[in-house]
């Protein structure tokens, strides 16, 4: 996975400069979720490793269906398919997402909740940690019965843990010293 993240990297910031310049963000990171998801595909992945395929039929294929081939998109999977780099697409498009998120001043934050969230508590969240981190803000909750109670904030760079199990397991730490 590090090594597949290596690779992908200068595919997804050429992908990025490439959009950001046409200002096509928004219809690039669709695009490569279309591609993506057909490149996971282990059927997909089977014909990109088969010499009998050519590099336009790959391309075709991760194609989506109202992208042109002369349009930059389709040269772009072209570059890929020649280096018999399409397997990357899935590590890339997670990589052109983040660069597209902090080109937009917005932060991914996943929150794990004992309970549901109603829209007034994750309204109230996203308000706050929008004043803290001074970036629009995407939440992704899910929701965990183990944490007993509380929430866990996973910004990427921090976590905050605010949850009954983390309490007790700094308790435990604390009396255990």
């Amino acid at each position: 996975m590090a090594q597949a993240l290596t690779l992908a990297r200068p595919y997804a910031r050429a992908a990025f400069e490439l959009a950001h310049a046409h200002g096509a963000l928004a219809a690039w990171s669709a695009q490569l979720g279309f591609a993506a998801a057909v490149a996971a595909d282990p059927r997909v992945a089977a014909l990109g490793n088969d010499p009998r395929v050519k590099a336009e039929q790959l391309v075709a294929l991760h194609l989506p269906p109202d992208v042109g081939a002369e349009q930059p998109f389709a040269r772009f999977l072209g570059e890929l398919a020649a280096h018999r780099r399409l397997a990357l697409l899935p590590e890339i498009a997670v990589l052109f997402e983040t660069l597209k998120r902090e080109a937009e001043s917005r932060l991914r934050v996943k929150v794990t909740s004992a309970l549901a969230l109603d829209a007034a508590q994750a309204g109230e969240l996203k308000q706050a940690l929008k004043r803290r981190y001074k970036r629009e803000i995407d939440l992704d909750v899910r929701i965990d019965p183990a944490l007993i109670g509380g929430v866990v904030i996973d910004t990427g760079a921090q976590v905050i843990d605010g949850s009954a199990r983390g309490r007790l397991a700094q308790l435990a730490g604390a009396l255990a010293h």
